[in-house]
Protein backbone atom coordinates (compact mmCIF):
# COMPACT_ATOMS: atom_id res chain seq x y z
CA UNK A 1 0.00 0.00 0.00
CA UNK A 2 0.90 3.38 -0.69
CA UNK A 3 -0.34 6.95 -0.41
CA UNK A 4 -0.88 8.59 -4.01
CA UNK A 5 -1.65 12.03 -4.38
CA UNK A 6 -3.46 13.56 -7.28
CA UNK A 7 -5.90 16.32 -8.23
CA UNK A 8 -9.53 14.83 -8.88
CA UNK A 9 -12.16 16.64 -10.70
CA UNK A 10 -10.26 20.00 -9.31
CA UNK A 11 -10.07 18.96 -5.62
CA UNK A 12 -6.90 17.50 -3.89
CA UNK A 13 -7.07 13.82 -3.29
CA UNK A 14 -5.05 11.28 -1.38
CA UNK A 15 -5.74 7.60 -1.28
CA UNK A 16 -4.36 4.61 0.34
CA UNK A 17 -3.80 2.08 -2.72
CA UNK A 18 -1.71 -0.94 -4.52
CA UNK A 19 0.23 1.65 -6.73
CA UNK A 20 -0.92 -1.18 -9.53
CA UNK A 21 -4.29 -1.22 -8.46
CA UNK A 22 -6.48 0.09 -11.80
CA UNK A 23 -7.29 3.68 -11.31
CA UNK A 24 -11.26 2.82 -12.31
CA UNK A 25 -11.52 0.62 -9.19
CA UNK A 26 -9.93 3.58 -6.75
CA UNK A 27 -12.72 5.60 -8.45
CA UNK A 28 -15.29 3.25 -8.07
CA UNK A 29 -14.49 1.37 -5.03
CA UNK A 30 -12.35 3.49 -2.53
CA UNK A 31 -13.58 7.16 -4.03
CA UNK A 32 -17.20 6.16 -4.83
CA UNK A 33 -17.89 8.01 -8.30
CA UNK A 34 -19.00 5.33 -10.30
CA UNK A 35 -20.32 7.22 -13.60
CA UNK A 36 -16.86 5.60 -15.12
CA UNK A 37 -17.72 2.22 -16.21
CA UNK A 38 -16.21 -1.18 -16.13
CA UNK A 39 -16.79 -3.10 -19.61
CA UNK A 40 -14.41 -4.86 -20.97
CA UNK A 41 -11.32 -4.87 -18.41
CA UNK A 42 -8.72 -4.75 -21.42
CA UNK A 43 -8.57 -0.99 -22.41
CA UNK A 44 -10.04 -1.72 -26.03
CA UNK A 45 -13.71 -0.29 -25.02
CA UNK A 46 -13.37 2.79 -23.59
CA UNK A 47 -16.23 2.93 -21.14
CA UNK A 48 -13.71 3.39 -18.04
CA UNK A 49 -11.94 6.46 -19.81
CA UNK A 50 -11.09 9.66 -18.04
CA UNK A 51 -8.58 12.23 -18.83
CA UNK A 52 -5.75 12.48 -17.45
CA UNK A 53 -3.81 16.23 -17.50
CA UNK A 54 -6.19 16.03 -20.60
CA UNK A 55 -5.52 13.33 -22.33
CA UNK A 56 -7.73 10.39 -22.68
CA UNK A 57 -7.06 7.23 -20.99
CA UNK A 58 -8.47 3.83 -20.49
CA UNK A 59 -8.63 3.72 -16.37
CA UNK A 60 -8.82 0.31 -15.73
CA UNK A 61 -5.73 -0.31 -17.55
CA UNK A 62 -3.92 2.93 -16.20
CA UNK A 63 -2.39 1.73 -12.83
CA UNK A 64 -3.43 4.14 -9.59
CA UNK A 65 0.09 4.87 -9.02
CA UNK A 66 1.12 6.36 -12.32
CA UNK A 67 -1.71 9.42 -11.83
CA UNK A 68 0.74 10.23 -8.76
CA UNK A 69 0.81 14.26 -8.95
CA UNK A 70 -1.17 14.13 -11.74
CA UNK A 71 -4.89 15.49 -12.95
CA UNK A 72 -7.82 13.31 -13.15
CA UNK A 73 -11.34 14.25 -14.69
CA UNK A 74 -13.83 11.56 -14.64
CA UNK A 75 -17.84 12.16 -16.02
CA UNK A 76 -18.70 13.76 -12.57
CA UNK A 77 -15.97 16.32 -12.99
CA UNK A 78 -17.33 17.58 -16.65
CA UNK A 79 -19.96 19.98 -14.77
CA UNK A 80 -21.37 19.49 -11.35
CA UNK A 81 -24.56 19.97 -12.24
CA UNK A 82 -24.90 18.01 -15.98
CA UNK A 83 -24.87 20.80 -17.85
CA UNK A 84 -21.78 20.69 -19.69
CA UNK A 85 -22.61 21.94 -23.51
CA UNK A 86 -21.17 18.34 -24.71
CA UNK A 87 -23.97 16.95 -21.77
CA UNK A 88 -26.55 19.46 -23.11
CA UNK A 89 -25.55 18.32 -26.56
CA UNK A 90 -26.29 14.67 -25.75
CA UNK A 91 -29.95 15.46 -24.70
CA UNK A 92 -30.85 17.57 -27.68
CA UNK A 93 -29.35 15.27 -29.71
CA UNK A 94 -30.57 11.66 -28.22
CA UNK A 95 -27.48 10.33 -28.27
CA UNK A 96 -28.29 7.82 -25.04
CA UNK A 97 -29.70 4.72 -26.00
CA UNK A 98 -28.51 2.22 -23.40
CA UNK A 99 -26.50 4.70 -22.47
CA UNK A 100 -23.49 2.92 -20.59
CA UNK A 101 -20.94 4.09 -22.70
CA UNK A 102 -21.56 7.53 -22.70
CA UNK A 103 -18.90 8.38 -19.75
CA UNK A 104 -16.02 7.38 -22.04
CA UNK A 105 -17.84 8.65 -25.35
CA UNK A 106 -18.36 12.68 -23.41
CA UNK A 107 -14.62 11.90 -21.88
CA UNK A 108 -13.78 11.10 -25.33
CA UNK A 109 -15.63 14.16 -27.03
CA UNK A 110 -14.35 16.69 -24.50
CA UNK A 111 -10.40 15.82 -25.01
CA UNK A 112 -11.33 16.26 -28.86
CA UNK A 113 -13.19 19.38 -28.51
CA UNK A 114 -9.87 20.69 -25.90
CA UNK A 115 -7.55 19.73 -29.09
CA UNK A 116 -9.49 21.11 -32.08
CA UNK A 117 -12.59 23.33 -31.04
CA UNK A 118 -13.51 23.31 -34.72
CA UNK A 119 -13.39 19.45 -35.37
CA UNK A 120 -14.02 18.23 -38.62
CA UNK A 121 -15.91 14.59 -39.10
CA UNK A 122 -12.68 12.82 -39.66
CA UNK A 123 -11.11 14.27 -36.42
CA UNK A 124 -14.44 13.35 -34.24
CA UNK A 125 -14.50 9.52 -36.25
CA UNK A 126 -10.75 9.24 -35.09
CA UNK A 127 -11.16 10.03 -31.69
CA UNK A 128 -14.52 8.81 -31.05
CA UNK A 129 -13.06 5.61 -32.62
CA UNK A 130 -11.73 4.60 -29.28
CA UNK A 131 -15.20 4.30 -27.19
CA UNK A 132 -17.66 1.56 -28.73
CA UNK A 133 -21.11 2.28 -28.56
CA UNK A 134 -23.19 -0.82 -28.91
CA UNK A 135 -26.40 0.75 -29.84
CA UNK A 136 -24.42 2.25 -32.85
CA UNK A 137 -25.29 5.90 -32.40
CA UNK A 138 -22.28 7.40 -33.94
CA UNK A 139 -24.32 9.78 -36.53
CA UNK A 140 -25.88 11.46 -33.23
CA UNK A 141 -22.78 11.74 -31.53
CA UNK A 142 -20.94 13.26 -34.52
CA UNK A 143 -23.86 16.00 -34.29
CA UNK A 144 -23.63 16.64 -30.59
CA UNK A 145 -19.87 17.38 -30.84
CA UNK A 146 -20.22 19.75 -33.83
CA UNK A 147 -23.44 21.37 -31.55
CA UNK A 148 -21.18 21.31 -28.28
CA UNK A 149 -18.39 22.85 -30.63
CA UNK A 150 -20.65 25.60 -31.91
CA UNK A 151 -21.65 26.36 -28.06
CA UNK A 152 -18.51 26.55 -27.15
CA UNK A 153 -16.81 28.62 -29.57
CA UNK A 154 -16.16 26.79 -32.38
CA UNK A 155 -17.96 26.72 -35.49
CA UNK A 156 -18.27 23.53 -37.13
Amino acid sequence: MASIAFVLNGQPVTVEADPETPLLWVLRDTLGLTGTKYSCGEGVCGACSVLLDGARVESCVTPVGDVAGLTVVTIEGLSENGDHPLQRAWIEESVPQCGYCQPGQLIAAAALLAEHPQPTDAQIDDAMNGVICRCGTYHRIRRAIHRAADEMGGAS
